[in-house]
């Protein structure tokens, strides 16, 4: 393959961990290994436990009281939940945008929007990313159309955040419909985790959020966030929802009781946000600012162009103890790629700083 870019699976390792989303080690939660336990034997769900569509052998009673739990934590009317993140957005993308509506999508959107986008009858533009200009300019063109605009809380390679007041005002002006993907937000930012439009107090007037739980919660499955007419819309049109198999009582109340423990884990979300900060102050002690994204979120990405330079320091923090991730281009664009820290609530400080002191020395050779 060009560039050397060929992507292999990793191998697992006792590296410390600063590439996966697990952002407040829930994944390794022994609280909520346990009480999913007792949750499934006191509802009956070790036995009952049969799989198939939702619409058809796969709806458990857990599903219910997540998707409630769900819309009622998020501030929300309804919840639905899907098998991934990447479902959810295939699913919304190619179900709720009609022939004649227009998707505008900021430009680095995940490959799971796009991949939505590209199964929907709707015509689509990209906006330059976090461009409210070009938005505007892309909304006054069409503004006798229905219109969704998309964006992410968290940009899962660079880390920014829009500026979603704006956007939403903007949005008002054209009467388009918002859609927010908050995979990387959920756990992460707001007080208690509840994500950018939460924190923002924009809930009422965005039209939909895709919230994910492999990230900051520790598990498999998504839900997209709205209205009951939308809910309804989903379970009777969205493909990815309808021909599959619904995620068993085991994985939907781990789900759930990981939105308890997010209720209840002040303590670790702060730690994640004091890490965030810690990293950025060493990163400016280190002169190492310019290379980074603006960041303020777990995801905190170094720029590096070329493929074989960023892969050969990747590969030297790595032989240092350190699990940091190279991003090649075309994954990126080309002269984007990049070390991409995550941060999480259970790395130390001082592995905070002993991985950009190794960064400043491999990077400057001092």
């Amino acid at each position: 393959m060009q560039n050397n870019a060929l992507r292999q699976l990793p191998k697992a390792t006792d590296l410390v961990d600063f590439a996966s989303n697990d952002y407040l080690g829930f994944s390794n939660s022994n609280t909520i290994f346990e009480n999913t336990h007792q949750y499934l034997l006191e509802h009956n769900l070790i036995q009952n436990g049969a799989t198939g569509s939702r619409l058809l052998s796969g709806n458990h009673s857990v599903y219910q009281a997540a998707e409630d739990y769900i819309a009622q934590f998020h501030q929300a009317d309804s919840a639905l939940i899907f098998n991934s993140g990447y479902d959810a957005n295939v699913g919304f993308f190619s179900a709720v945008p009609q022939k004649g509506d227009l998707i505008v999508y900021d430009e680095l959107c995940h490959a799971s929007i796009r991949d939505g986008i590209q199964l929907s009858h709707a015509k689509s533009y990209k906006f330059l990313h976090n461009d409210l200009e070009d938005l505007e300019r892309l909304l006054a063109r069409h503004s006798e159309t229905i219109i969704y605009i998309v964006t992410e809380s968290v940009f899962s390679m660079d880390g920014d955040t829009p500026n979603l007041e704006e956007l939403v005002q903007l949005a008002e002006k054209y009467q388009a419909y918002v859609v927010v993907d908050e995979a990387h937000a959920l756990g992460v930012l707001g007080e208690k985790g509840e994500g950018l439009v939460q924190s923002l107090q924009l809930q009422e007037t965005v039209f939909a959020r895709i919230v994910t739980f492999g990230k900051g919660l520790g598990c498999h499955g998504a839900a997209i966030l709205g209205g009951e007419d939308l809910k309804s819309y989903l379970v009777n049109f969205a493909r990815s929802f309808i021909y599959t198999t619904g995620l068993s009582p085991h994985s939907v109340a781990t789900i759930l009781m990981g939105y308890h423990q997010l209720e209840m884990a002040r303590e670790v979300q702060q730690k994640l946000k004091n890490n965030i900060a810690h990293f950025n102050q060493e990163k400016n002690r280190l002169s190492l600012k310019p290379l980074f994204v603006h960041s303020k979120s777990g995801i905190q990405s170094a720029i590096l162009p070329g493929n074989e330079r960023v892969k050969n320091i990747a590969n030297q923090l790595q032989e240092k103890g350190f699990d940091v991730k190279a991003i090649l281009s075309p994954t990126v664009p080309e002269g984007q790629e990049r070390l991409r820290f995550c941060l999480h609530s259970f790395n130390s400080e001082k592995e905070i700083t002993e991985v950009l002191q190794l960064l400043s020395t491999f990077v400057f050779g001092h």
